[in-house]
């Protein structure tokens, strides 16, 4: 069994002597593990978001495999190295990926848009927004996808300002304001990629994928949300970033 394709590093861990237990995300072929080399010339390669050329095989489909020398084709940890929050998007991306996502499955759409995101860290206005996007686009690979293209009141799709944290269905300000109290805030920037970005916007956008990402994703596995989500989240309030 073996396979061969560009992959996200998600990080290593030690395996006996000399060895680490490489994890990637594979375009094709999804969360994956493997055995590598430990050594000054792996090191380096196998930091968190780091894009590879990976070769994998195993006699068997169900043994953990080997991988060949990974080959690195974009070295995003390194450029991020000077950027601590962009590192905190980084590592939280990656957890999420890590807590959420079956082995072994393939999400090419979703691998497409953490490279997107991992792509646009270096820039500082744009990446935080984008980030909570990367994050529905999670649920909706998952099979958690919200509903925010009409109101699930009047069947409305314009003025679209909130949404069920039951249901993920959105509503319209009107409609949705008797009940503002327990029904969560959506960004106009989640629904136009056009409008124009305002103070607490990002803040909501977090709010909003953090509720359906707890209650559907990581509460069903039995767990709580990475603690790396936390800290970013943290260090973008810190930063007046939300």
């Amino acid at each position: 069994m073996e396979w061969v394709d560009d992959a996200i590093v998600l990080g290593a861990r030690p395996f006996g002597e000399g060895k680490l237990v490489a994890e990637v995300f594979a375009r094709e072929h999804g969360r994956f593990g493997g055995v590598v080399h430990a050594g000054r010339k792996s090191q380096p390669i196998l930091q968190s978001g780091n894009v590879v050329h990976a070769g994998w095989k195993a006699r068997l489909s169900e043994q953990l495999g080997f991988y060949n020398p990974l080959e690195l084709i974009e070295p995003h940890a390194t450029r991020l190295l000077d950027d601590p929050i962009a590192l905190a998007g980084l590592s939280s991306a990656v957890s999420l990926i890590r807590g959420a996502t079956p082995e072994r499955q393939a999400y090419p759409q979703l691998y497409d848009a953490l490279i997107v995101l991992i792509e646009a860290m270096p820039h500082t206005d744009v990446w935080p927004a984008l980030y909570t996007r990367f994050e529905l686009g999670l649920l909706s690979a998952l099979g958690y996808g919200l509903d925010l293209t009409r109101c699930a009141v009047t069947g409305e799709t314009e003025n679209l300002a909130w949404v069920s944290p039951r249901t993920g269905r959105a509503a319209t300000h009107d409609a949705g304001l008797p009940h503002a109290d327990v029904l969560l805030r959506l960004p106009p920037f989640l629904i136009d990629a056009e409008a124009e970005l305002k103070s607490g916007d990002v803040a909501d956008a977090f709010a909003l994928s953090g509720h359906f990402l707890e209650r559907r994703v990581f509460e069903h596995k039995g767990e709580g949300m990475p603690d790396q989500r936390r800290r970013l989240i943290e260090r973008l309030g810190f930063a007046g970033r939300l």
